[in-house]
């Protein structure tokens, strides 16, 4: 448990970001969770560098529910620091915060407060004697160094646990996650480390994760963007939307437009996705330029709509509902979805 999200099991697969505010700018922290959190974010990671950041942490932590994890390395005072402050789970590697006794003393603190751990294995920082023995950054590596994390974590007693063990290298990564997935009982934590920019970024972490989503592996993730962190909770949906995993939101279905469009298709979606990114009520809705492959797509969907070439015909619940004026179908079926998302939710209480 985080807090009071449940991980592991049969739990959904939770979505999560991270900050990169500077920590001790409390305000522009607190700002970035809360909208990471508006997006659908599960949970959010904040950097806890140095001791004074833990302040800074704590008055984040008073301020919003949402669970919040600490990353840390190297200084185990900042760890117990954080338990302290109530943190829900700590990202920390034992190997690298210092001697035994300190690690017992953050594990069994840890324990006391309920506060689970998470093991993150980069393949950029791996340990200097597995770097040696490798050669250079390898799936057997990687795995390597989380099991030997592993292995503190059992020492002192402490079962609750998850485990990531992240490459850029997308292969790499997938590979590694096999492995330990039959290695370890405990949730694994699923990324592509430093994926990249948006689009590079987006694509690369869709093959990775979509691989081991598909073969039942993962039970948190994150998409690691150079971008606004609100973009990797929104990548990290619509993955999750795509597999029929878990849904949220309005999962628009549109064609890419060709000769036969009877409308601006790639405008007209990129509207109705700003205008509708506020719902998150589940709904399928099509934005089809034309009637080849427009009703088909229309009535497998909650609404849809067909291009014609002066009025466009809406779909409801898989039947035609009314003809709209292709100058004016933005604003028509932005309504009929906030109609049929009120009803939804009203049904619902």
């Amino acid at each position: 448990m985080l807090g009071n999200l449940p991980i592991g099991g049969g739990a959904p697969i939770a979505v999560q970001s991270m900050t990169n505010t500077d920590t001790l700018d409390t305000a522009a922290t607190l700002k970035q969770v809360k909208q990471i959190q508006g997006h659908g974010a599960d949970l959010v990671r904040i950097s806890v560098p140095s001791i004074e950041a833990v302040d800074a942490f704590t008055k984040v932590r008073n301020a919003v529910e949402i669970p919040l994890i600490a990353d840390i390395h190297f200084d185990y005072k900042i760890a117990l620091a954080t338990i302290e402050a109530g943190v829900d789970c700590l990202r920390i590697n034992p190997g690298n915060i210092g001697k035994q006794d300190k690690i017992r003393e953050v594990i069994h603190a840890a324990k006391d407060k309920g506060v689970p751990i998470r093991v993150g294995v980069n393949a950029g920082s791996l340990e200097k004697d597995l770097q040696k023995k490798y050669g250079e950054p390898n799936p057997l590596a990687l795995v390597e160094s989380a099991m030997r994390n592993i292995d503190y974590l059992d020492k002192f007693d402490m079962p609750d646990f998850k485990v990531s063990v992240k490459a850029s290298d997308v292969m790499m990564a997938v590979e590694a996650y096999r492995i330990l997935a039959k290695k370890i009982e405990q949730p694994l934590h699923i990324g592509i480390t430093e994926a990249g920019g948006l689009r590079n970024g987006a694509v690369k972490s869709s093959m990775g994760l979509g691989v081991l989503l598909m073969e039942g592996i993962g039970d948190t993730l994150r998409v690691s963007l150079a971008a606004d962190p609100v973009e990797e909770i929104k990548v990290g949906w619509d993955m999750l939307k795509g597999l029929r995993i878990r849904n949220r939101g309005i999962n628009i279905i549109a064609c890419p437009g060709c000769a036969r469009q009877n409308f601006d298709v790639i405008q007209a979606v990129n509207q109705l996705e700003n205008e509708l990114e506020d719902i998150a009520t589940p709904m399928d809705v099509a934005v089809i330029g034309c009637v080849v492959n427009g009703p088909g797509e229309a009535k497998e969907s909650g609404i849809g709509l067909t291009g014609g070439k002066k009025e466009s015909l809406i779909y409801m619940g898989g039947k035609a509902h009314k003809k709209v004026t292709n100058d004016n179908l933005v604003d028509e079926l932005s309504k009929l979805v906030r109609d049929e998302v009120a009803k939804t939710i009203a049904k619902s209480k």
